[in-house]
């Protein structure tokens, strides 16, 4: 229970203290920190691990991701491909090893990767007669399912589309196989759920696979089954994982009748913010715009919740000491939930309430006229640095020059906001890594765009990127005072890594692994 780490080079990203070479750990704090000479001489009678000269960091925290999804999306068919044609292919392989009538899941297809665009039930129901097929897209917000999952749905072409969502249809409107936003549901509520004993083993493999990607905490922005499954390993001793749990806007009323406040919890599991949706994503043309796509000119996307809902929602959830964590992805909808939060800021003021850690998601497309008022309203930047080179090339096609807006994680940074940086897994890889890469380079893994990176301007430091995934997490989850650095009295988190990352070219930055993970001072992962 009680270790030194010596002979190593610690990055701690503690102001007073910002490299030391050897630190103290009891019971899963962190006792001191310092020189190698004085932390052995004062602290001798700890056990001693000689680290051979590698380097520690805090442990990154993911501060967007969704576990359930993430969990059981490495047993799904990836979808993830450059033609169409090769995703049926991984589709119709998986259908041999199934049994007639079983789900066939998979997910992170991208049409806008493929010349032929979306695909269509037709195409699935060639390989898959006897199997229902529902395939989710990379963004999560458009799903690709064949006839039989529409006839379980029961989907025909007399089916209303349903509040903020779509169904595709084709010339003679019969559905396409397409569905997008809240039509998503309707297929994807008669696939049966896992039970909670089944999740806790997929959350369980899960945390391990993050472990070894360098991550000690997450915020989870999935649904309740995955709440009762992450309580289940808690109660076992087996969440090693620091998990920040949002509150999906459905059980708000069953939260609220509870008592449940953001904060709730321990330094495992802890209650977070009620999460909305104020649109749809890129990719499926659903992010909320005040002008229309340019490849798309009579679309506007689709947008869930005005200011007016927002101040609404908020007001119920802030009385009851509950933050909200509002996802936006177009220029409308961020304009509307800014709109929103100003309101509700009053609200708390003439309250007289402590203000609340809330924070939108994503922020992919500010108007310039809002660009500031995030730092104004004290609101939390939570963004996925990774989605930049992943979209770019969308982004440019869809949203032309308004693309110099997006992703503004430096113009963000300059106005006063505080950063938390994720990865929206399993829409993006959640190798915190790759996301540092995107935030320092804006470029992808093959130099692309060129190598000022796309709209350089918003390129951060790795200095800053790394706050990003550490402290800014840290602040929004409440944990800010014991955790996001390595210094005295904090929680033991940190990973060893054997290349200095601060030395490293960054186009060398998505290449480095961790060696080793610990957490509350044990090693739950080596290499």
């Amino acid at each position: 229970m009680k270790k030194i780490l010596y002979n190593t080079h610690l990055y701690t990203q503690d102001k007073p203290l910002p490299v030391a070479s050897a630190i103290a750990i009891d019971h899963g704090r962190i006792a001191a920190i310092g020189d190698t000479d004085t932390i052995l001489a004062e602290y001798g009678n700890y056990s001693k691990q000689d680290m051979g000269g590698k380097f520690i960091l805090p442990g990154l925290i993911d501060a967007h991701i969704h576990l359930q999804h993430y969990g059981t999306g490495l047993q799904m068919v990836d979808c993830e491909t450059p033609t169409l044609s090769e995703c049926i292919q991984r589709v119709a392989k998986r259908i041999q090893t199934t049994s007639p009538g079983e789900w066939v899941l998979g997910h992170g297809w991208n049409q806008n990767n493929w010349v032929e665009g979306f695909g269509s039930s037709t195409l699935l129901d060639k390989i898959s007669p006897e199997n229902p097929v529902y395939l989710t897209g990379k963004s999560l917000h458009a799903a690709w399912a064949n006839s039989l999952a529409l006839k379980r749905a029961e989907i025909t072409a007399s089916t209303p589309d349903p509040s903020n969502g779509r169904i595709i249809r084709d010339e003679g409107g019969n559905p396409t196989g397409i569905l997008l936003e809240d039509a998503m549901q309707l297929v994807s509520g008669k696939i049966p759920e896992p039970d909670i004993e089944t999740l806790a083993k997929i959350l369980k493999k899960a945390q391990s696979e993050l472990w070894k990607l360098g991550l000690t905490g997450v915020h989870d922005f999935d649904r309740r089954s995955c709440f009762s499954a992450l309580q289940l390993l808690q109660a076992r001793a087996e969440l090693g994982l620091r998990v920040l749990k949002s509150i999906p806007l459905e059980d708000l009323e069953h939260a609220i009748g509870l008592g449940l406040r953001s904060g709730f919890g321990d330094d495992h599991l802890r209650i977070g913010s009620l999460k909305l949706f104020a649109d749809g994503a890129l990719g499926p043309h659903t992010a909320a715009m005040l002008e229309p796509y340019v490849d798309d000119t009579n679309n506007y996307g689709i947008l869930n919740l005005d200011n007016e809902q927002i101040y609404e929602i908020g007001c119920q959830a802030v009385d009851n000491g509950i933050s909200l964590a509002v996802h936006a992805i177009g220029d409308r909808a961020n304009h509307e939930i800014l709109d929103g939060f100003e309101r509700l800021r009053k609200y708390e003021k003439k309250k007289r309430y402590a203000p609340l850690h809330h924070r939108i998601e994503h922020v992919q497309l500010l108007h310039p006229s809002d660009m500031g008022r995030l730092a104004d309203l004290d609101l939390i930047v939570s963004m996925q640095p990774i989605h930049a080179p992943s979209d770019m090339l969308m982004a440019d096609r869809s949203w032309g020059v308004r693309s110099e807006f997006a992703y503004a994680w430096r113009s963000q940074l300059e106005r006063g906001a505080r950063l938390a940086f994720g990865s929206d897994a399993p829409v993006e890889s959640p190798n915190p890594f790759w996301g540092l890469h995107a935030a320092v380079t804006r470029q992808r893994k093959d130099g692309s765009p060129g190598d000022s990176g796309w709209y350089s301007k918003q390129r951060l430091s790795l200095e800053q990127a790394l706050l990003g995934f550490t402290q800014g997490p840290a602040y929004t989850a409440g944990m800010e005072n014991r955790s996001g650095k390595l210094s005295e009295g904090f929680l033991a988190d940190l990973i060893v890594l054997e290349q200095d990352p601060f030395e490293c070219h960054p186009s060398e930055l998505f290449q480095i692994k961790p060696s080793a993970t610990m957490v509350g001072g044990e090693w739950v992962w080596e290499k």
